[in-house]
């Protein structure tokens, strides 16, 4: 049962989210026969509760910019979270209207995000904050490799686990750029869109925190990219809908001429490491979820995935001159 500790909450109907994530249970509240005033959310314990001061930080730091943000509504007591009898994590935020996208199936739209994800990020340049809940390790893409071959024992996991490996050994990207405030998952969506395609505000900011821009554009356009998702082998690296992404993005925020070098090689990276993930996953059984109506085990899926994310990679590298040309403008 959601607590009964928010009162802006009381006296409103309350039901389950269409558009719910796959990670923390979500509803809506509001007056019946009217857009919803708030969304209440069962945080996954996969979160710990300080993530809740790092939203406020950011979100409060985006609104005294004018960026629109939803905010965190405390509670009676004033805390930003609440526990359920089970010992459960609530909380509730303001509901954004707009529009949720679950692919990118346009050239506009690409660069609707883009531009969107420049406005936070130029929001934020000059955000000072200590992040206090941290995901370590999640993007060292060095370790996740030495994990990968660890945890790889034969079979056709071990082959396609060596591709990888592989892959990784001769890519020619650069690690060293500085870590900056970021989303953490730009999917399209954890964006929100208005009636007419422009980009609003970014939700689901559990995964804020300081990162490399490499690491959070590449993930965005691996996944925006990639007409054909994570559950097909064989990858395509949409190059109009990059170009899109990237002239929205530059815009409004400039990139340096380091950042330029480095996300020219930023979709190979994120794609192996994605794939390195999957692929580990096939041999620890333990990570990820997986259809259970198309494929037969865990393993099963996990194996397709990361061969798909592997094929990603490798039409990333084909053009990589294509996409370092985009970036700086051509």
């Amino acid at each position: 049962m959601i607590p009964d500790v928010w009162a802006p909450l009381r006296g409103l109907s309350v039901r389950r989210c269409e558009d719910e994530g796959l990670i923390n249970g979500t509803w809506v509240a509001g007056v019946a026969g009217e857009p919803p005033r708030f969304v209440v959310q069962r945080v996954s314990p996969i979160f710990a509760p300080p993530v809740h001061d790092d939203i406020e930080a950011v979100t409060a730091h985006l609104a005294s910019r004018g960026v629109p943000t939803p905010r965190l509504l405390r509670a009676d007591d004033g805390a930003l979270f609440a526990r359920d009898g089970a010992g459960a994590v609530w909380r509730a935020m303001d509901f954004v209207p707009g529009r949720t996208h679950h692919r990118v199936g346009s050239p506009a739209l690409a660069r609707a995000a883009g531009a969107l994800a420049a406005r936070f990020h130029r929001a934020v340049d000059d955000l000072e904050h200590a992040y206090r809940h941290v995901r370590a390790g999640a993007h060292d893409t060095a370790l996740h490799m030495e994990r990968l071959d660890g945890a790889a024992t034969g079979g056709e996991g071990r082959r396609l686990a060596d591709a990888i490996l592989d892959a990784f050994r001769t890519w020619q990207g650069r690690l060293d750029l500085p870590a900056r405030h970021c989303h953490g998952d730009l999917k399209i969506s954890n964006l929100r869109f208005s009636e007419a395609g422009e980009g609003i505000c970014l939700l689901d900011l559990d995964t804020l925190a300081l990162q490399s821009l490499d690491v959070e554009l590449g993930d965005a356009w691996r996944s925006w990219c990639n007409p054909a998702g994570e559950d097909a082998t064989e990858a395509r690296f949409d190059l109009e809908v990059f170009a899109a992404a990237v002239a929205g993005y530059r815009e409004v925020r400039p990139f340096s001429a380091e950042e330029r070098e480095a996300l020219a090689d930023a979709v190979e990276r994120i794609a192996l490491e994605l794939a390195a993930r999957f692929c580990r996953d096939a041999f620890e059984d333990r990570y990820f979820g997986w259809d259970a109506a198309r494929f037969p085990t865990r393993v099963a899926h996990n194996l397709h995935r990361a061969a798909g994310q592997l094929s990603l990679a490798r039409a990333a590298r084909r053009q990589r001159g294509e996409i370092a040309r985009l970036l700086a403008g051509g």
